[in-house]
């Protein structure tokens, strides 16, 4: 078998998911058929039981999945950041910015559809999530080492927040270019985290010196 033919389930399976998302989204959960996923990716509504048992498998895939390589790709850049949380910091946030602006339609899913997982996947969701959060709440303490544990958590929530914005922000035509648009939110992020340094330790420019400091262009 040649490495193309070995590929090619992984290939579909990733391309059903993609348009089972992009759907859900759409259309909620309960509005879409299987008929209608498998049509969007070129086969049989039937034909998609051979890759998932169903749509609550492919939407449990869908947001444990992301979850796992949210978690993943995070701690590759803790790992990869030369000992330097400055670096580690803008590279997280480099990371959940890609995923804000290229995956939207599982931000949606997430906000809309959590509580349709069954329990046991959606503890497993629960837990990487909490996971990821405090890979950041350590980096960010490493980089403004004066706000507390709970203020460094808060600001993380926050900035997800502000990231994970993307898709209520209008249509795509109607915003900034990708770069651009992934240029701002990480103005915003720094800003945001360096505002929490300037409110602990009391001094406005504290918080202007770190919207500037490291971003691309400043």
């Amino acid at each position: 078998m040649s490495n193309a033919q070995a590929s090619a389930p992984t290939s579909r399976r990733e391309q059903i998911l993609k348009e089972a998302a992009r759907l859900f989204a759409e259309r909620g959960f309960h509005g879409v058929g299987v008929d209608e996923i498998g049509a969007a990716v070129g086969i049989s509504g039937p034909g998609l039981y051979r890759h998932f048992a169903g749509k609550d498998a492919m939407l449990a895939e869908l947001l444990v999945g992301i979850s796992e390589r949210l978690l993943s790709g995070g701690r590759m850049r803790v790992a990869e950041g030369g000992g330097s949380p400055e670096a580690v910091l803008r590279a997280l946030i480099d990371g959940h910015i890609d995923f804000a602006l290229d995956d939207r339609p599982l931000i949606t899913l997430h906000d809309r559809e959590l509580d349709r997982l069954r329990e046991a996947d959606r503890k497993r969701v629960r837990q990487l999530q909490r996971q990821y959060v405090e890979l950041w709440v350590e980096v960010v303490r490493r980089v403004h080492p004066v706000p507390s544990e709970s203020q460094a958590r808060a600001a993380v929530h926050a900035v997800f927040g502000l990231l994970n914005s993307t898709p209520h922000l209008g249509r795509p035509g109607a915003l900034p270019g990708r770069t651009e648009m992934a240029e701002l939110l990480h103005r915003l992020a720094l800003g945001a985290f360096g505002a929490v340094a300037g409110e602990s330790q009391g001094g406005e420019a504290v918080a202007g010196e770190s919207v500037g400091a490291g971003v691309p262009g400043a």
